[in-house]
């Protein structure tokens, strides 16, 4: 089993900047690749970010492409995504989620955390 907890979400003015951090515990081998998904009212979650163990390989949503970076720090066992030039549209609940190099979907997920971005 591995245990994912989200932190970091806020409050934030447009064009401002949050970063948000995955702390991953328990069985963590389980968590070669690391995302971040997001979920806006009355909308579908989508996948926003994605990185591999190594740390070479990403993926980003087109909307965000040029303001997010996802990163990770295996020897802590953290993920982060680092949010710049917030727009209203990236208001959401942002999760942080895991699996094996070998699966397509995610087999483990955190909380989520609240992300308001609005003048």
């Amino acid at each position: 089993q591995v245990h994912l907890v989200e932190s970091g979400g806020g409050s934030v003015q447009p064009g401002g900047s949050l970063r948000l951090s995955c702390a991953a515990s328990g069985r963590t081998f389980r968590s070669r690749v690391m995302g971040w998904l997001r979920q806006a009212p009355g909308k579908e979650r989508e996948s926003v970010a994605r990185l591999n163990w190594s740390g070479d390989n990403t993926y980003y949503a087109d909307s965000v492409k040029g303001r997010f970076t996802i990163s990770r720090d295996n020897a802590k066992n953290m993920v982060y995504l680092q949010m710049n030039s917030l727009k209203p549209e990236d208001t959401a609940v942002y999760y942080c989620a895991a699996r094996s190099e070998y699966d397509t979907e995610y087999a483990y997920w955190g909380q989520g955390t609240q992300v308001t971005v609005s003048s």
